[in-house]
């Protein structure tokens, strides 16, 4: 089950298919989904999540807790949507575009892939295309 959690006046146009594209792409993972709760909020929100969580003083698009086990796929993943409209602009993509990246790099995560090194980071990129290109 996806649950979608609003903690600014964002909303999303589609749930139901964002739903079935997550879904799909944790099955084409091998995964099993059990449950993620999305809260979409703004910076002053995920700031204080992470510094509080994670003892980082800084701003970012996305945090995610992964309470996955083995390939049971369950995580809260959190979403300041000012940053990912800011990150947007600095890309030259449509907010929409930057959303469901960040959308999927969560879940990518709970399905094993890392971005910290280079190699990773690009192995990362190159499935939220896939996946991204699959929504489209």
């Amino acid at each position: 089950m996806i649950n979608f959690n609003y903690e600014t006046d964002f909303k999303l146009d589609s749930e139901e298919q964002i739903s079935k594209w997550i879904t799909d792409a944790i099955a084409s993972e091998e995964y099993k989904l059990e449950e993620i709760n999305y809260v979409f909020c703004d910076d002053e929100y995920l700031y204080k999540l992470n510094v509080e969580f994670l003892k980082h003083d800084t701003l970012t698009d996305i945090i995610s807790f992964d309470y996955s086990v083995g390939k049971i796929i369950q995580g809260d993943i959190f979403i300041s949507v000012e940053r990912v409209a800011d990150n947007a602009k600095d890309f030259g993509v449509s907010l929409e575009k930057e959303l469901h990246r960040v959308i999927i790099h969560g879940v990518l995560h709970y399905c094993g892939y890392k971005d910290k090194t280079d190699d990773d980071a690009k192995q990362m990129r190159e499935k939220e295309n896939y996946y991204l290109s699959l929504l489209d």
